[in-house]
């Protein structure tokens, strides 16, 4: 439905800052799990070594663990 025309346009509410630093604390805290449970399993893990400023197989499974973490604290957070 279109909503006639007025002079003043709709404000926009600001974010509320606790969900934006809920969401900070949330990811950074994903990517120290992530980086923490790849560095624990790197040594087993059939990857070749590392090139830096590469993007390498190694890179994106680090990447992999730290959305698998994220995805496990919001999951975690929705149940309480």
């Amino acid at each position: 439905m279109l909503r006639p025309y007025t002079k003043n346009p709709p404000t926009m509410e600001p974010v509320s800052k606790p969900s934006v630093l809920i969401n900070l604390v949330q990811a950074l805290c994903a990517i120290i799990l992530g980086n923490v449970v790849y560095f624990l399993l790197a040594p087993s893990l059939p990857l070749p070594r590392h090139r830096p400023f590469q993007l390498d197989a190694g890179l994106v499974v680090d990447f992999w663990f730290c959305v698998v973490a994220y995805g496990l604290i919001r999951t975690a957070r929705r149940w309480k």
